[in-house]
């Protein structure tokens, strides 16, 4: 691997002043475990906060360290808001958030231009960016707007910047988009496009928290939220995220992701019988890069220095589950996207 410049190592006592352990020529080896620490940190720090969700918490920094965006699927009340701002705060990132709502428009998210007239009379329009302009957006029960501005964010999770008044606007990076979606209600939602599925790297299920951590949870007082110290600032996390995509991938994972992707459709030839009649159609090329993509962020924050086959099958699920379209058989006998994938990962042996 070459060789990167600054890494964090210590929490920073502000996002600005505080110490850092790397200095530029640091080898990418040394930085590697450098992040393993500063991953270690970032879960102290979340889970002064958040309790009882330690695998959904690193499947968000997977997602956050690759470079990409994530989708919660949950019912109320897990604290998948929570999660999601005390990220922002923990990392000293500039965040918003959107409760998507049936009346919701394109331009509430982008902004929009508005006429103004100087004091000599002149009119002229200038751009008002909306909420998508910060580094980490909440995009709260985003399947109840209509698809028209669901689109809205098409352009800006794709290519971090968007269109207005015939101009382009770049977005302030690192940019995320972290979407939420209710499970329960779905009267009056509008369920996501495929094409604005397929730009989330993962989809994390959160489930409800074990006894003794539901426990804590019940103690906790909803008034008293532990202040949590900056570990991270934007332009370290810029960073650390090309750091992630300079971990070697093995060709025989390589080998591996494309005979996943290759059963999960069934116009394959070793897509096998049983599971052919429950898909319509499977994960796509995008989907593959995605995969191996998070599976160097999990290899990076663990420490290592290249992705093994293992890093791959633990990230199937979240990362295809969104991208298969099951069958109406599959529908009819109550086969899930996760039970598919299972199949899938039996079909393709290690």
């Amino acid at each position: 691997m070459s060789r990167t410049s600054i890494m964090p190592d210590a929490p920073m006592t502000t996002p600005q002043t505080g110490p850092q352990a790397g200095s530029p020529g640091r080898s990418d080896t040394e930085a590697l475990e450098a992040l393993s620490r500063t991953h270690n940190r970032l879960l102290e720090q979340i889970e002064r906060r958040v309790v009882g969700q330690r695998e959904v918490v690193e499947l968000l920094l997977v997602s956050l360290f690759a470079g990409g965006h994530a989708l919660f699927v949950g019912v109320p009340g897990l604290a998948k808001t929570l999660l999601v701002s005390s990220l922002a705060e923990a990392m000293d990132l500039e965040f918003s958030r959107i409760q998507f709502t049936p009346d919701l428009m394109p331009s509430d998210i982008t902004g929009s231009e508005v006429l103004e007239q100087d004091p000599s009379g002149r009119r002229s329009f200038r751009f008002v960016p909306g909420p998508v302009f910060c580094n980490l957006l909440l995009a709260d029960e985003i399947n109840r707007t209509p698809p028209k501005t669901q689109a809205a964010l098409l352009q800006a999770m794709q290519e971090a910047k968007v269109s207005a008044g015939g101009k382009t606007h770049p977005l302030p990076p690192p940019f995320h988009v972290f979407a939420t979606q209710n499970p329960i209600e779905q009267e009056g939602t509008y369920p996501l496009p495929e094409a604005q599925l397929d730009r989330f790297m993962v989809e994390i299920l959160v489930e409800y928290p074990g006894e003794e951590a539901e426990r804590q949870i019940v103690a906790m007082s909803l008034d008293d939220r532990p202040k949590l110290d900056p570990v991270l600032t934007p332009a370290q996390l810029l960073e650390l995220q090309a750091l992630v995509r300079r971990v070697p991938v093995p060709a025989s994972v390589v080998e591996h992701v494309v005979e996943l992707l290759r059963t999960t459709r069934p116009q394959e030839p070793r897509c096998p019988p049983a599971l052919r009649e429950l898909l319509r159609w499977g994960a796509g090329p995008r989907a593959g890069q995605q995969l191996v993509l998070a599976a160097k962020a999990r290899a990076a924050l663990q420490g290592r220095e290249a992705v093994t086959i293992a890093d791959v099958r633990a990230l199937t699920p979240a990362v295809l589950r969104h991208r298969l379209v099951p069958s109406f058989a599959a529908h009819s006998r109550g086969v899930g996207p996760d039970e598919l994938l299972a199949r899938v990962l039996d079909a393709v042996k290690i």
